[in-house]
């Protein structure tokens, strides 16, 4: 491996550009094997003969005002098990994840997590090989900027 581990705090700002979600806080969750995404009014459908998905999101937390809409082709539906130990069948996609000054695909599955504090969980796999986390930290990344994209590493 010739990339560098980034180091991250137990919380982080990242971005999922193929969404347009150009800032969100995630909590970075080394308990959960797959990352997870806030998204309501799922709808599932048809592009180009493949199963697709529209789901609405609110990137900010206590803000129910900004809403983002969201597609993405469908890759798998899971029966995940929350921390609460409760089953949920959910949508699986994958899209690129931004964070520090790396880019790479990630495995999503969509849930509503409304009440929840964070909109975002960034899970084991999605770290493996590129992220050692400091639980003592935060935001050590930083807020993701449009500027700060422009010369990210794919």
């Amino acid at each position: 491996m010739d990339r560098k581990l980034i180091t991250v705090g137990w919380r982080e700002w990242v971005s999922l550009p193929h969404l347009n979600i150009q800032s969100i806080k995630a909590k970075i969750d080394t308990g959960a094997r797959t990352s997870c995404l806030h998204a309501f009014s799922i709808q599932p459908f048809q592009k180009n003969k493949k199963e697709w998905v529209r789901f609405g999101m609110h990137p900010e937390q206590q803000n129910t005002e900004l809403e983002v809409y969201c597609e993405a082709e469908v890759v798998d539906k899971r029966i995940v098990t929350d921390s609460g130990g409760h089953k949920e069948e959910r949508y699986v996609i994958i899209t690129d994840l931004v964070l520090s000054e790396q880019r790479w695909p990630i495995e999503i599955t969509l849930s509503n997590r409304e009440s929840m504090l964070f909109r975002m969980l960034l899970g084991r796999t999605a770290m493996e090989n590129r992220i050692l986390v400091n639980p003592h930290k935060s935001f050590l990344s930083g807020k993701q900027t449009a500027e700060k994209q422009k010369d990210i590493i794919v």
